[in-house]
Formats: structure tokens, C-alpha cells, sequence
């Protein structure tokens, strides 16, 4: 039963991430640029490598939370969220940007979803601590842009009220995991910048990318231990 889900997942994870290069190039525009609405001329930003990676990628990430999470209802939520990470990974790596447009609905869908999956049966996590866990991640996050904005952007705020809201599903053990994984990886990347001399230590880089990676295994931590 588990490799015929997984196998499902990974099908409707490569389905979906076929969508994402032509998003992102859509997307991936510097902060006051409207959206783009031509088609991509040459494909300067969906080259063959973005091109293949995006749906190998989305199809492992739902391969492996359909192997952590099992057929519990939650799954379903995680499958539909999965290719907006990442879509939103794919935008702030290349722009540093976290659109409004994509981060508030996904936000939105996962306290809408996360609440319908509470009410089926068998399901493994708490709509009360999902948005708990929401909106205490996000404060979180609010509260590094206020300490220093240069480093933080209001972009990685809202993207932690769905990101907190998925991890505090299963409980705040779970929130923590993610919450801090991203944080390691992110230094992690940062670090090697540094020492390759790839950059300086007040380089900024995107945090999006580690922050969603974090809660991916936040993810798989938490169902396989619920």
C-alpha cells in the first residue's frame, strides 16, 4: 500500500512541478517590477536544468511526505501545499522575493485545509496548535524583522504563518524542529559562502528556500513519530 501511495504522490508531484518553472518566471521579478505576462523569450530564466529539476524535485517532496504521513488526511494537505514550496523556493533563490500573491494564500490554505482534515477521521495533528503554531512562528519571524530588517524581510514573515501552521499541526516539538532546522541549514549555506569567499558576512541571501526545506523535515519528523 505505502510504494502504491508514494508512487501516486510522486506522480502528482511531478504533474504539478512541470507548473513551476513556468510560475517562477512569471514570479521571480525584482520588488516594485509588475509580474511578467509574455511568454518567455529564450528562456532565460526555465533553461533545460531549472526545467527538469522543478518536477524531480516536487515528486520526491511528495513522495516522502506520502511516506511519512501515510493515508492519514493530513496528506492531502501537504500534497497540495508541497509544489507552492516549492514554487516560492524557486522565486526567492533567484530574486529574494516571497510574493504576497503566492505566501497570503498559501497562509490561508493551509488554516482553511488543515481545519477540513480535522474533521476526518484518523487524521494525526491539532487545528488548534496548527494555527497557534502559525501565528507564533510568524510573531517570531516579525520580531527578527524588527530587530534588523536588513536581514529579515517581510516576505519570510508571512511565509512562516503557513510554514508554522503545517509544523504546529502535529505539536510544538514539531514546530521547533522545522523552525530551527531552517535556521541551521541557512547558516550552514551562509558559512560556506564565507569560507569559499563566495561572500561576505553581511551578504544577504535567501532565506526562503532553507526556511521551507526546514519545515519539509520538520514534516517527515512529525509524521513518522505521530
Amino acid at each position: 500500500m505505502y510504494a502504491t501511495l508514494m508512487g501516486i504522490a510522486a506522480l502528482w508531484g511531478a504533474a504539478t512541478g512541470l507548473l513551476v518553472p513556468r510560475a517562477a518566471y512569471r514570479f521571480a521579478v525584482p520588488p516594485g517590477e509588475p509580474w511578467r505576462t509574455d511568454r518567455p523569450a529564450g528562456h532565460p530564466l526555465t533553461g533545460p536544468a531549472p526545467r527538469r529539476l522543478a518536477p524531480v524535485v516536487t515528486a520526491l517532496a511528495c513522495a516522502a511526505l506520502a511516506w511519512a504521513t501515510g493515508t492519514r488526511p493530513e496528506l492531502s494537505v501537504w500534497l497540495v501545499l508541497a509544489p507552492v514550496g516549492v514554487l516560492l523556493a524557486s522565486i526567492d533563490h533567484r530574486v529574494h522575493r516571497l510574493p504576497d500573491i503566492l505566501t497570503l494564500p498559501a497562509a490561508g490554505a493551509a488554516a482553511v485545509l488543515l481545519g477540513l482534515a480535522a474533521l476526518l477521521p484518523e487524521h494525526a495533528g491539532s487545528w488548534g496548535s496548527a494555527l497557534l503554531g502559525g501565528l507564533v512562528l510568524g510573531g517570531f519571524y516579525f520580531l527578527l524583522f524588527l530587530i534588523n530588517p536588513d536581514g529579515m524581510g517581510l516576505g519570510d514573515v508571512k511565509l512562516a504563518l503557513s510554514l508554522g501552521a503545517v509544523l504546529g499541526w502535529y505539536g510544538w516539538a514539531v514546530v521547533f524542529t522545522g523552525g530551527f532546522a531552517g535556521f541551521l541549514l541557512g547558516a550552514g549555506y551562509g558559512l560556506a559562502l564565507v569560507v569559499l569567499r563566495r561572500a561576505g558576512r553581511k551578504t544577504g541571501i535567501p532565506f526562503g528556500p532553507f526556511m521551507i526545506a526546514g519545515a519539509f523535515l520538520g514534516l517527515l519528523f512529525g509524521g513518522l513519530a505521530a
